[in-house]
């Protein structure tokens, strides 16, 4: 069995999708992208991230095709290839039913600057792809056009993508886009949220880009 550290990895940041109510029952899915190999690896369809083995994991290539593994690859696989294809700076994906983003995707709404975290997603809005079936070749397709240069999209009465250099900041970024979307819904409740413009937004991506520890 191949690529034993990512499996693993994958487990473990799909317990903690599911512990961190981000992806209820055994909704969403997360997947690895093995550049040099030009191979994906993948969480299977419809097993709960708590019952998942090593050996359940399932590696294809970027057309789907099962090079190792038995079971079923998640039914989002289309989704997950058609990134990898159209994007070279991102090697994970996440794919979250969190609560508050699933709100604003039944809105059909971008998930606004209401708080400047959101730069984390090298954007002044994640937008909202439009409604299409899921696991289906037109949903991918939406999905990776709408989300432009941002590494998150919302799927219309669906959930949240978010796009990362690894698992670990794919999935810090789905929870990040959850807190300000919950953010942007309760404010909503209240009022109308002041929202960051794009100047401001932008002053907070570049400042992110010597953020932290080196």
């Amino acid at each position: 069995m191949k690529y034993l550290e990512e499996r693993q990895e994958l487990i473990s940041y799909g317990k903690k999708m599911k512990e961190e109510g981000l992806a209820p029952g055994t909704s969403g899915n997360l997947s690895v992208f093995l550049k040099e190999e030009n191979l994906v690896l993948i969480s299977p369809s419809g097993i709960d991230y708590f019952d998942l083995r090593e050996e359940d994991l399932v590696l294809i290539d970027l057309d789907g095709n099962v090079i190792e593994g038995d079971k079923k690859p998640s039914s989002e696989w289309f989704l997950h290839t058609s990134f990898y294809k159209n994007r070279d700076d991102i090697f994970a994906i996440v794919h979250t039913h969190s609560m508050y983003c699933a709100c604003l995707a039944a809105m059909r709404m971008p998930i606004l600057a209401v708080h400047y975290v959101l730069a984390d997603a090298n954007t002044n809005r994640v937008p909202c792809a439009p409604y299409e079936r899921y696991g289906s070749k037109s949903l991918a397709k939406k999905a990776v056009e709408t989300c432009g240069e941002s590494k998150g999209v919302l799927l219309a009465n669906h959930g949240l993508v978010t796009l990362g250099e690894d698992l670990k900041s794919a999935f810090n970024l789905a929870k990040t886009l959850e807190y300000v979307a919950e953010i942007q819904v309760r404010t909503m409740a209240i009022g109308r949220p002041f929202v960051l413009n794009k100047k401001e937004m932008d002053q907070v991506i570049d400042a992110f880009k010597g953020y932290g520890q080196k």
